[in-house]
């Protein structure tokens, strides 16, 4: 085993529990702070927002060694969850998750650069996958930990689970991940000449609109689990183990697809595989079996676009590969933020809280659109 890709992933890891453990006591923190299920949703969206705000601070790393970048971003995993954990109140656990987000989507970007470059010659999405399986195996076993952490005892537990295994990550890689070459500095300014081309723009509005029609159904998933399925509190536990198992699937079979097939290809095709899911979860989601099976399905397709268009964004942002992995991180984190919204909004207007799913049918729609032109036009043969 490649011990680097291992200290990678385990930072995914960590980043995995961060932010899909909000989906599975969702309704605990809401109980416990005092506030209602779509006031609670902004805890998705603040973590969301750090990712945003946090990503773009790579523009001006582009001369530190990214062995470096990522030590500093494993300190701030740590730093961010321990804060969640002690947390007095609504307002101080909102900042503690926006500083929890800040390493997200700056770690993925950094750690696919990382990843391809430690990889063996033509297996580069397959190490891109194998870091982002991390997060994965977060939501088979990580999230299901914290949730039956949160259910018998407290959820702030869990957090500072996460913390100590950030501060691991931090000593993993400053032991494991060897120094890599540098990326070829062009300036600040020739880090943008990448995005005068269409592909770039077409990956970041596949992820952008992919991300916010599926996650505007995941985000409410313990609400639909529990009121409209009928599932206890308790059985979230093995239906996150479940979840998780999808997540797991979905990446590892698309990033060994993308080995053989075109990236863009196999991710197109993957988003428009959640829309016949959502579509029939809607429907189906009072018969407990039909929802559990459609939730993994559904999860399969949230991850399985990943590690093709993560590992795509670095071939197409020759130049500005930091930019280019900050951009699409901003894409998945501000769709996350974005759909955590609009579910709220639709369930906080009385709307079932499957309704979600239906509202994301056609922003998924054009997201695929966008990748299949991607495929067509750049890397159909």
């Amino acid at each position: 085993m490649n011990k680097g890709l291992f200290a990678l992933a385990m930072g995914t890891f960590s980043l995995g529990i961060a932010e899909f453990l909000m989906m599975g006591i969702l309704g605990n923190i809401a109980q416990s702070m005092g506030v209602s299920i779509s006031a609670a949703g902004n805890f998705i969206s603040a973590y969301a927002a750090g990712v945003c705000f946090g990503a773009p601070a790579l523009l001006f790393a582009r001369r530190i060694p990214l062995k470096t970048i990522m030590l500093a971003l494993a300190a701030i995993i740590a730093v961010g969850n321990l804060g969640a954990a002690v947390a007095q109140g609504y307002w101080p656990f909102i900042v503690a998750r926006f500083v929890s987000g800040l390493p997200h989507g700056a770690y993925f970007g950094v750690g696919a650069i990382v990843a391809r470059r430690l990889a063996a010659p033509g297996k580069e999405v397959s190490a891109v996958a194998f870091m982002i399986a991390g997060m994965t195996i977060a939501t088979l076993l990580g999230v299901p930990l914290g949730t039956l952490i949160s259910n018998l005892a407290t959820w702030r537990i869990a957090f500072l689970t996460v913390g100590v295994t950030g501060a691991l990550t931090f000593l993993a890689i400053r032991y494991w991940v060897p120094q890599v070459e540098g990326l070829e500095d062009l300036g600040f300014r020739g880090q943008f000449r990448f995005l005068r081309t269409l592909p770039p723009w077409l990956i970041f509005g596949g992820v952008l609109f992919g991300q916010i029609g599926i996650y505007c159904w995941y985000s409410y998933i313990d609400p639909q689990l529990t009121h409209v399925a009928g599932f206890s509190q308790d059985a979230l536990t093995w239906l996150m183990v479940l979840a998780g198992g999808g997540m797991v699937a979905g990446n590892l079979i698309a990033g060994r697809l993308s080995d053989h097939y075109k990236p863009a290809w196999v991710a197109a095709w993957v988003m428009a595989a959640a829309i016949p899911v959502l579509l029939l979860f809607y429907f189906l989601a009072p018969f407990k079996a039909a929802a559990a099976v459609l939730m993994v399905l559904g999860t399969a397709s949230l991850f399985g676009s990943g590690s093709p268009l993560q590992s795509s964004i670095v071939g197409y942002s020759r130049g500005g590969e930091l930019l280019g992995a900050a951009c699409i991180q901003i894409a998945y984190n501000a769709g996350n933020a974005i759909a955590a919204a609009i579910g709220g909004a639709v369930i906080a207007r009385g709307y079932s809280y499957t309704a979600p799913a239906i509202v994301g049918l056609p922003i998924i729609l054009i997201g695929c659109t966008l990748l299949f032109i991607l495929y067509r036009r750049y890397e159909r043969r």
